[in-house]
């Protein structure tokens, strides 16, 4: 089945086993009715897992899971991934992406150098910024058709035409 991620929980809530979660959506209409989710723990075992209640307060989630408790159940799952099916997702026209495609992607100049891999991404007031860390450290890269050329997301890989100085 192919996930993805779209939170992580930092932390518990309270004494009844509510979950708070960092959210990496941009919007929480996918959450209206939703009944299940996957958890990752951090060595990679994933579960799924009936939500009892979910609700979203700016960039951030609070879940009731069916077999979560109390508090001191609850803490085993802090550090764990938020997961759901992709087919949940909207389709996407051409030449967009979300985000969790973009990230991991490598990325090189036009020329085939490679510059690093996407780790984050910023939203700003007019276009993302993907956060790129290599060998020569961190590079903050548009995203922009003109400095963005090619993405792959099958084939793991992003080509850049950086802007006179943006390279170290």
């Amino acid at each position: 089945m192919d996930l993805f991620v779209f939170g992580e929980i930092v932390k518990t809530r309270g004494l009844h086993g509510c979950l708070k979660a960092l959210s990496f959506l941009e919007s929480s209409e996918l959450l209206e009715g939703l009944t299940f989710a996957y958890l990752e723990s951090p060595s990679g075992r994933k579960s799924r897992h009936e939500i009892k209640k979910i609700n979203s307060s700016g960039k951030f989630l609070f879940l009731e899971i069916k077999d979560i408790a109390d508090v001191d159940a609850a803490r085993a799952f802090v550090g764990c991934k938020l997961l759901l099916p992709r087919e949940m997702l909207e389709p996407l026209p051409a030449d967009e992406y979300y985000w969790h495609d973009i990230i991991g992607l490598d990325v090189y100049t036009p020329a085939g150098r490679h510059l690093g891999r996407i780790e984050s991404i910023f939203p700003t007031g007019a276009h993302d910024v993907y956060v790129c860390r290599g060998d020569a450290g961190e590079i903050l890269i548009p995203a922009t058709a003109g400095i963005v050329k090619q993405v792959d997301v099958a084939g793991k890989k992003m080509i850049v035409n950086p802007l006179e100085g943006l390279l170290p």
